[in-house]
């Protein structure tokens, strides 16, 4: 009965070792492409811990008693043998003494152990000997003109420096063809894993280095890791991504290859459409450039599909230029046309053949946009601002991707540090505009009236400084207001507001007023204060802007060179302005047409 306790124990503290291994994500595959025996008789009556075959068995001593992470440390030790493959042919030119190649190998294992730190040393390991870094061979031959002693047995986990059988028959490996090139892919894959695993919980995606997620070898997990190793101008935006590949998820979102999800933080996958790893490559670059340059919410009132396909038609050019993975065969926009044109241009162009580019699909549909957001019921969309992150992830990743890659299309560059300047607000933009019309005026001292101030002392004196009456001649701006029925009148407000502030503040006395609907209203010069106060609105029919705008280039009274601001809801016919100009619409709106001038879209 003492016996089959002792027994029991010796088990118990082995498996929990074991499966300490068979957690981690380093050694877990290497695990699973060897055999570990304890009931062998060569090694039962030993010293030995461990012996590591050729024909890839571990032989674990059943009579050695030791704690779950000692034993987990003699496994990761044999292991490494394999995944590093110092089984070297017998007649080869660095093992004319087999027993000091089995030391040098033992070093770098054991150096390679202590510092990735996944198990403790065991008491039996030798902590204080220096270990240079060096690779084996250079240490063999180092250990070759000396004496082997004490302080060389704690790097192996036998007892008289052999920890691994190499037999004479070097076709005694019978479970794969070739062992050593597949230990060294598996160990390699079990490192990607495991650096994902890192930035998955630096990320928040994962909240355990050992999470099933990793062991997962689908395509897109494969095309996420190449992103996060290998292509740093995407890897952070690949590593903060859940890649979901349900195929319920997909039938129920209409999703025919891929879509995304900026605010959950996903990107989905059709898996019933087989694409090759180079494809998944594509797709995914694809998917992460609509996020990271913020394309969902630059849609500003366009028609939200045919928007998706301008941005897809700009995304895939700069991809196929880049070369990132290859263009699936099918449900993909691509045109060379529309090369070195930004998203917004194109968005022109193919609204003047709607009925065509309708029929076209995206990586979602027909019809469908792969951008998901507020408009897709069947996908929950976060109550949280994304747009700082995204910004500041592709950013950062374009600094490294320019250190380490090569070619990268100058718009896609362009635009992505334009997305990591902080946007100036509209009435900034707006104040500019006043700027470059209006230059500050010449003050003058004057006693014409006297200040407030001066209630208390009316005998004494005091001047003033005031713009010179001459220079505020031909001071004056002209201003376009949509009156029409769409136009909404608490964002006539904000806008009238904002331009007789702005007025008042750089001494322009008087601004031209005419208000459109159907037809023109001539409402004269008028002061900002005026302005500011309760303008009638006159007008509720149609909106035709163009003859208000006619109006004030003939008017006599009003400068030629006189600039014209426009104030409109953005649902009006197509205008044209021959001088100095500027629009502004609410933001979120869009207007039917190119405009020459600059736009203001105000809040």
């Amino acid at each position: 009965m003492a016996d089959r306790k002792k027994k029991d124990i010796w088990l118990e503290l082995f498996h929990a070792g074991y499966e300490l291994v068979e957690k981690n994500p380093i050694f877990a595959p290497l695990l699973g492409h060897v055999r570990v025996e304890t009931d062998d008789p060569g090694i039962k009556h030993t010293r030995d811990f461990a012996r590591c075959r050729d024909d890839g068995i571990i032989l674990v001593n059943r009579s050695r008693r030791l704690s779950p992470e000692e034993w987990a440390y003699v496994l990761a030790h044999g292991l490494l043998h394999y995944a590093f493959w110092h089984f070297e042919e017998k007649d080869g030119p660095i093992r004319s003494d087999p027993v000091k190649w089995n030391i040098a190998c033992d070093m770098y294992v054991t150096r390679f152990l202590r510092d990735v730190k996944l198990f403790p040393l065991p008491s039996f390991a030798n902590t204080e000997f220096p270990l240079p870094s060096l690779p084996e061979e250079e240490l063999y031959l180092r250990l070759m003109p000396l004496e082997l002693g004490e302080e060389h047995r704690g790097f192996s986990v036998a007892a008289e420096y052999r920890d691994m059988e190499i037999s004479a028959n070097k076709y005694r490996w019978h479970n794969m063809k070739d062992p050593k090139r597949d230990f060294a892919k598996v160990f390699e894959r079990a490192l990607q894993n495991a650096v994902s695993a890192a930035v998955g919980m630096a990320a928040g995606y994962l909240e355990n280095i050992n999470d099933k997620l990793l062991i997962k070898n689908s395509p897109a997990e494969r095309a996420r890791r190449w992103f996060v190793n290998s292509y740093p101008l995407l890897g952070a935006l690949a590593a903060s991504f859940k890649i979901v590949e349900d195929p319920v998820v997909c039938v129920r979102g209409d999703i025919a290859v891929a879509a995304i999800s900026e605010s959950l933080s996903e990107i989905y996958f059709n898996p019933g459409r087989r694409l090759t790893d180079d494809e998944y490559r594509f797709v995914m670059a694809h998917e992460f450039l609509h996020v990271g340059l913020r394309h969902l919410s630059r849609c500003q009132g366009r028609d939200p599909y045919l928007w998706n396909v301008a941005c897809d038609y700009v995304i895939n050019g700069w991809l196929v230029e880049m070369g990132v993975g290859s263009l699936p065969s099918a449900d993909v926009l691509f045109d060379d046309t529309f090369k070195g044109m930004s998203a917004e241009q194109v968005y022109d162009v193919i609204v003047r053949d709607v009925r065509r580019f309708k029929k076209l699909a995206t990586l979602r549909g027909v019809g469908l946009s792969d951008m998901l957001g507020e408009g897709d019921a069947r996908f929950y969309r976060a109550p949280v601002g994304l747009d700082e992150f995204y910004r500041r992830a592709l950013s950062e990743g374009l600094e490294y991707h320019k250190s380490s890659r090569g070619l990268r299309p100058a718009g896609l560059e362009e635009e992505i540090r334009a997305l990591w300047r902080a946007p100036i607000p509209w009435d900034v933009e707006l104040a500019r505009w006043f700027d470059r019309f209006f230059a500050p005026l010449e003050k003058k001292r004057t006693y014409a009236r006297l200040s407030r101030r001066q209630a208390s002392t009316p005998d004494i004196v005091r001047p003033r400084t005031v713009p010179a009456a001459e220079a505020r001649d031909g001071r004056t701006f002209g201003v376009v207001i949509d009156t029409s029925g769409s136009m909404d009148a608490r964002a006539l407000a904000v806008a009238l507001g904002a331009v007789a502030s702005y007025a008042d503040s750089r001494d322009v006395p008087l601004a031209r007023v005419v208000f459109c609907d159907a037809a023109a209203y001539d409402a004269g010069y008028m002061s900002p204060d005026a302005i500011m106060g309760n303008v009638r609105v006159r007008g509720r029919g149609g909106t035709v802007l163009q003859p208000g705008i006619d109006f004030l280039e003939r008017a006599a009274d009003f400068p030629k060179d006189g600039p014209i601001l426009v104030i409109t809801d953005a649902q009006c016919d197509r205008f044209a302005v021959k001088r100095e100009h500027a629009i502004m619409i609410p933001k979120g709106s869009h207007l039917p047409f190119r405009p020459r001038g600059e736009v203001f879209a105000f809040e």
